[in-house]
């Protein structure tokens, strides 16, 4: 923790190295996600209404409630610690703190909402099939828009957004 409050997360070559490999790793998990995606799906909502309610004339089931909880159960955990570390990361990134406000509250909401989409999509209504793609886009896009910006700050070795430029930490406003 020490090295990202003081800046020295950009210095530290072994740092680098393990948030540069962090990241990678995060960009694999970011094509496959799209390609699990779209290997079952579209950005139709006639293919995610299909995807999660069945088609009779193609002989697909609809998702049943136990395997939307195994998938659930598993997104919630990983998502939750692959979002709150690349977030940790953002917040000292030297960007405004509404820009990470907003690009953290699009992470977390996007993940969680596109999930339950799914789940609406197939209890609720098929509009919710509207919701799974738009919530799909915003969660691809903003992963992509937090790593982006964690490389950038490795790149260009910004300073912390803790410090004043120098390493010196900033104090907390009382």
């Amino acid at each position: 923790m020490r090295f990202v409050v003081t800046g020295e997360w950009t210095r530290n070559r072994l740092l680098k190295v393990i948030v540069w490999c962090f990241l990678a790793y995060t960009v694999i998990l970011w094509c496959t996600n799209a390609g699990l995606y779209f290997a079952k799906m579209s950005l139709t909502p006639s293919s995610v209404i299909e995807y999660y309610r069945g088609n009779e004339d193609k002989f697909l089931q609809p998702r049943s409630l136990q395997g939307l909880l195994e998938t659930l159960h598993f997104h919630a955990f990983a998502m939750g610690i692959l979002l709150m570390t690349l977030t940790h990361l953002v917040l000292f990134v030297p960007i405004s703190m509404r820009t990470k406000a907003i690009g953290i509250a699009t992470a977390f909401s996007s993940g969680i909402l596109g999930e339950l989409s799914g789940w609406g999509v197939r209890f609720v209504h098929p509009d919710f099939a509207y919701l799974k793609i738009l919530f799909f886009l915003l969660l691809q896009g903003s992963i992509l828009w937090l790593v982006v910006a964690v490389g950038r700050a490795l790149l260009t070795k910004a300073p912390s957004a803790y410090t004043q430029g120098q390493g010196t930490p900033v104090r907390p406003v009382t």
